[in-house]
Formats: C-alpha cells, structure tokens, sequence
C-alpha cells in the first residue's frame, strides 16, 4: 500500500474543495433572477403541427411562432407557416406564409385573438375529365378574429376569416376550429 504524505494530501484536499466552490460558485450565478434578460421572460414560444393521411390523401403542416406578452391582457407575436397538400391523381398544394398575431385576454379564461396571414400558394392541378392540366401561383391575405376559452398554456375556439373568398382555393371554409399552446 502506498503512503500519500500530508502535504500531497492537503494539496488534493485543497483541489476539491476548490472545485466544489468553483462549482457552487457557478451554480448559483446562473440561477439569480438578474441574469435573465426581462424581455426574453416575457417571450413564449408555441405553434401548431398538423398531420393527416388517407387513401392517396396527404396534408402535412407546421406553423411554430412566438408572442411577446406585453401584459396579463396582451400579447404580440409572429408566426411562420408551411403545408404541403396533395391529393392523388387531382392536385397539389404548397403554401408558406408569415402571420402577426394579437392576443386579448379580458379574463384569464377568455381569449380573443387577431391573425393577420399572408401566404403565398402554389396549386398544380392534374388534367380530369378533359381539363388540361395546370398551375396556380397567388397571394393570399387571410384576416382570423378568434375567441376562445384559455386553460393555463392552452386555448381551444374557433377563428372567422373575415377576408374569405371560395374562389381562392386556400381556405375550404371562412370558420376555423383552433388549439393552440404556447410555452
């Protein structure tokens, strides 16, 4: 068995305790409050993810954003947007867009919500039943006035598109269920 001599054993003993404050140190500056930036506590980050197949049908989209909550009663955001829509042998859609987002909320349980969306779309439609087929590239500007019912980090209700029009072939309906959750 090898003997450690007192100074080797103080100089060791000293190199840990030295570590461990070094790490106490550490530790407990990153964890006071003033370390935080105070706009970035006020910013939450949420989103939507949407997946949905069938026979010879596919819909895939994200939409992640991010609010600034200027208050308990409003909060400021932007949003990005991408889907990709295809239905076999009839057509496919790309759509990709940015969003302004406002959020009310009167009451902790109650919010309303403006979503201004543009969006530029890319329709290819196959040729059926004697049609030729083709390409539709456009602008949309979409307009949603939402209420909802808020629980925690949550809100489900439903969104009016007052800009709708049917013959854009965006949007199948100027009413829109929502969930949306932001962290």
């Amino acid at each position: 068995m090898k003997k450690y001599s007192f100074s080797s054993l103080t100089k060791l003993f000293s190199i840990v305790i030295l570590l461990f404050f070094y790490e106490n140190v550490i530790a407990q500056y990153q964890q006071t409050p003033h370390s935080v930036n105070p706009f970035w506590s006020k910013v939450q980050f949420g989103g939507g993810l949407g997946l949905s197949f069938g026979s010879g049908y596919t819909d895939i989209s994200i939409a992640p954003s991010a609010i600034y909550n200027v208050n308990p009663y409003l909060a400021v955001g932007l949003g990005l947007q991408g889907s990709y829509v295809s239905s076999k042998g009839y057509y496919d859609s790309g759509i990709y867009g940015a969003s302004f987002l406002t959020f009310i909320n009167p009451i902790p349980e109650i919010q309303f919500s403006i979503n201004l969306n543009q969006s530029y779309v890319n329709n290819h439609y196959e040729a059926y039943h004697n049609l030729p087929a083709y390409t539709d590239n456009f602008w949309n500007t979409a307009l949603f006035l939402g209420a909802g019912y808020r629980a925690g980090n949550v809100t489900v209700g439903i969104a009016y598109n007052v800009l709708f029009d049917e013959n854009d072939h965006v949007y199948s309906d100027a009413v829109m269920p929502f969930v949306r959750a932001y962290f």
